[in-house]
């Protein structure tokens, strides 16, 4: 597409007071979430968000040799296709070295800045290509093609992008929205069990904190839900997603650090710290980072019980854990709080806690103590419901 000449003209006034100058900017990110069901309605609005750019894409090995992959091999066929690069799957993978060899590629690859980067996979290449794109050339645009349901409701949308650290989850990272998300519902009947499981963990989150009527919907639908029907999963994904961007929306730069949407992620992101970012899905770590909060909650009089152990059930209805034995990788308590410890002190001395107080509502506190947070982890969430997740 050949670009116009146009002539600027500037009268800038010299400054003569010794006043600091005030600088005003103002950024406002438009794009849109599609919700398709199929590779081939898929692959018609990727191509229609390119808009002829040429794209680089990168996937992880596991979607490589999976039906989604065709998408590479149509814009191949093209012309479209820069080259493309398959990163092992994993949050191990979600690295700063992951990130630097990527940026040597696009280097190599001759990227340009009206070129598109492609994340085609799960929330691992969500974050990092996010980053990566964030980074080369300052800037670059990039599409974000989630595969994985965690990715499709969460991960793939709102513009959160970062790399782990040994440090902490997301230590280095940026807000950087994509130019077009595309969620295809065919790609999710290829995820294992567990895998669907990690993805409804974060679209409970959002039904707990702002949607009594998504969360009568899994309740409803568990079953079919686990198993990605998708009658079932594609109201799931256009709900979660319009959950995130309306909440995303009033504060997409994190000015205000009271956030709903960290809902089960204090203890979460410790418990995946702690386990080394691999063993323990994140969908999982949520799981037991919301069941601990509900907890909290309830012991302080602000969650009613049968509130607090009808949430705990449907957790555990969709096969998730409510406590740290659960997890495939058991990280200890004191661990556990040590790796918050940490992030507080990161985050300058601020932990604060998102204690749900009923469907929808929510309390963000920051005064929630360790004692509090060890008593949670070390006793079951309530008695009277089986805790499950393996």
């Amino acid at each position: 597409m050949a670009e116009e000449s146009y002539v600027v003209r500037d009268r800038i006034p010299l400054s003569v007071t010794s006043s600091a100058i005030e600088v005003s900017l103002e950024r406002q990110d438009t794009y849109r979430i599609h919700v398709v069901p199929d590779m081939s309605a898929a692959t018609e609005v990727l191509l229609a968000e390119l808009d002829g750019r040429c794209a680089a894409v990168i996937t992880e090995r596991t979607v490589a040799g999976l039906p989604a992959y065709g998408i590479t091999e149509t814009l191949r066929e093209r012309g479209l296709l820069l080259g493309s690069m398959v990163v092992d799957a994993g949050e191990q993978s979600k690295s700063m070295d992951t990130a630097y060899r990527l940026i040597d590629w696009l280097a190599q690859l001759g990227l340009a800045r009206r070129d598109v980067i492609v994340a085609l996979g799960g929330g691992m290449i969500m974050d990092t290509v996010g980053w990566v794109a964030s980074a080369f050339m300052r800037g670059v645009p990039y599409v974000n093609v989630p595969t994985t349901l965690l990715a499709q409701v969460d991960a793939g949308i709102g513009g959160k992008v970062a790399v782990d650290h040994n440090a902490a989850k997301n230590l280095v990272g940026a807000f950087y929205q994509p130019r077009a998300v595309i969620s295809c519902l065919e790609f999710l009947q290829t995820l294992d069990v567990r895998q669907a499981r990690a993805g409804l963990a974060e679209a409970l989150k959002k039904a707990i904190i702002a949607s009594p009527e998504l969360f009568e919907y899994i309740e409803q639908h568990t079953d079919e839900l686990v198993h990605c029907h998708s009658s079932a999963v594609g109201p799931l994904v256009r709900a979660a997603s319009a959950i995130k961007t309306e909440l995303v929306g009033r504060d997409p730069y994190e000015v205000d650090l009271r956030r709903p949407l960290n809902f089960g992620h204090t203890v979460g992101h410790a418990v995946e710290t702690t386990t080394g970012y691999g063993p323990v899905l994140h969908g999982e770590a949520v799981a037991v980072g919301m069941a601990i909060a509900v907890d909290i909650s309830r012991a302080r009089g602000l969650l009613d019980p049968g509130l607090a152990r009808r949430i705990v059930r449907l957790i555990t209805d969709l096969g998730l854990p409510v406590r740290l034995d659960r997890l495939r990788s058991v990280p200890a308590v004191d661990d556990v709080l040590a790796a918050m410890s940490k992030i507080r002190e990161i985050r300058d001395g601020s932990l604060r806690f998102v204690l749900p107080v009923e469907l929808g509502t929510t309390l963000i506190a920051d005064d929630v103590t360790e004692d509090e947070v060890r008593a949670a982890l070390l006793r079951n969430v309530a008695d009277d419901v089986p805790v499950g997740g393996r």
